[in-house]
């Protein structure tokens, strides 16, 4: 038998977010952000017609959701801030029911001995910014800052890990390039535009940080696809897959922990001639306020060969995937669910990446997860589903995790997507996460799955043994 014991103070936890949790009452003060707005004019693209004001209804039974996560073991989780509970129009006046409720939430998991990991940013523009140009518009980024701000001076004095955004990759490649996020453009010069603001909206909202002199570590959550070519040996897919790195991964990893963006990504998008609008000092304001700590959120792997397909024409949309092609590797594993492929040692290679060319920066684990749809045919006689499969997957990462570790990866925890079944944009509850289920068909009942019970296991032997 091995036994795998993982670091002292380890953090163990998980993550949800304000917008894929919370719900939304009429008494809440809460303003549109961009999935409020385009669930309003196109519920068909939900599935199920379920919107954001359906989700699991945390902002009622967040004290119940504490306990259970207390009962499955959590010393810390995420969660994010939405902005538009707090600002519901993104600037102007605080919502002063929005800042009751997070001042209790907060509160209620330092009372349980819970760290409160809080994210600024997921996905969740306000509306009333969205409609001046949202991210294109460079107000946007100065509402952010004061957004943080406020934050920090609301919450600061107990909150002692920070995140200015989520994953800011996905608005930009599903927002302007394919179609899954409002506002749906196919525009690389608008996303290379959104991704260039997210990125100083991220390090000004760290600058007012630090002049805040607040006691704590600000950071942000990547979500960190490694980029795999087809054969290893041949240097055109190991291009391809260099240049499908640049665009997905080191335009953000590289900017938040180096300062700066990536050589042959600032190359391509120089030939293009798509240059974003910046000020003098922007570059140095990204240079100067990078991270102290990196979540990464890790599901699938990338894989890519040199570009084979022809280029379509009439007319041709500038797209990443000009520089490359996905590469359909036969007989991977996979969640048949999500589509995706299972491939346990990426994550031991982004940590060991981090490890050798990114200073050994801090991080952890901040996302990691198996979605499956239809889980009531794991339900047993005493009524709970035994998920037997989220168990395996979540070892089977652990293991790598641990490998990276006791290589000299300077990991500090390991948080599971997500302690409660949650809403997932497009997908809705199509396919479940939790280590507690949801069932919204009555009145959002909370039960414990067999992979909670795991879970408390798990942090309280501070590992697991095979």
């Amino acid at each position: 038998m091995t036994h795998y014991t993982f670091p002292k103070h380890f953090f163990w936890g998980s993550a949800t977010s304000g917008p894929q949790s919370e719900g939304r009452f009429p008494d809440d003060g809460k303003g549109d952000n961009t999935w409020d707005y385009w669930f309003q004019q196109e519920p068909h693209r939900f599935h199920n017609g379920i919107g954001p004001d359906k989700t699991s209804q945390l902002y009622k039974h967040f004290r119940e959701d504490i306990q259970l996560l207390k009962a499955t073991g959590h010393n810390s989780f995420r969660t994010s801030i939405q902005w538009s509970r707090l600002f519901p129009k993104g600037t102007g006046e605080v919502n002063p029911e929005a800042v009751a409720f997070y001042n209790n939430y907060i509160d209620e998991l330092l009372a349980n001995n819970i760290e409160p990991f809080i994210n600024l940013y997921h996905f969740d523009l306000p509306m009333a910014l969205q409609e001046k140009g949202g991210w294109l518009n460079r107000d946007a980024v100065l509402a952010f800052e004061h957004y943080a701000k406020t934050c920090f001076e609301l919450f600061g004095d107990r909150v002692r890990y920070w995140f200015t955004q989520n994953e800011p990759i996905v608005p930009v490649e599903y927002g302007y390039l394919y179609q899954g996020h409002y506002p749906c453009e196919v525009n690389l010069n608008h996303a290379i535009q959104v991704g260039f603001h997210s990125a100083l909206a991220s390090s000004l909202a760290i600058k007012a940080y630090r002049e805040g002199k607040h006691d704590g570590q600000i950071g942000i959550i990547l979500n960190l696809t490694p980029s795999y070519p087809r054969d290893p040996s041949n240097p055109k897919d190991v291009k391809a897959a260099q240049i499908a790195d640049a665009f997905f991964n080191r335009s953000f990893l590289d900017v938040s922990v180096k300062g700066h963006f990536p050589k042959d990504l600032v190359k391509i998008i120089k030939a293009l001639n798509m240059i974003p609008d910046y000020q003098p000092k922007d570059l140095a304001i990204i240079q100067q306020h990078t991270v102290d700590l990196l979540g990464i959120n890790y599901y699938q792997p990338r894989r890519i060969k040199a570009k084979e397909t022809p280029l379509p024409t009439n007319p041709h949309i500038p797209m990443p995937d000009d520089y490359f092609d996905y590469y359909d590797m036969p007989n991977k594993k996979i969640n048949p669910y999500r589509g995706w492929e299972i491939y346990e040692k990426g994550i031991y290679d982004i940590l060991i990446n981090l490890r050798d060319h990114y200073g050994n920066i801090p991080c952890f684990i901040a996302e990691n997860g198996m979605g499956v749809e239809n889980e009531n045919r794991y339900r047993n006689e005493a009524g709970y589903i035994n998920d037997q499969y989220r168990i395996d997957f979540y070892k089977d990462h652990l293991r790598y995790v641990h490998q990276a570790i006791t290589e000299g990866a300077n990991c500090l925890g390991y948080h599971v997507w997500a302690g409660l079944d949650c809403w997932s944009w497009l997908n809705s509850y199509k396919n479940r996460y939790g280590l507690i289920e949801v069932d919204l068909s009555q009145n959002a009942q909370r039960r414990m799955k067999q992979s909670g019970l795991f879970f408390k296991q798990l942090s309280t032997q501070n590992g697991f043994s095979d």
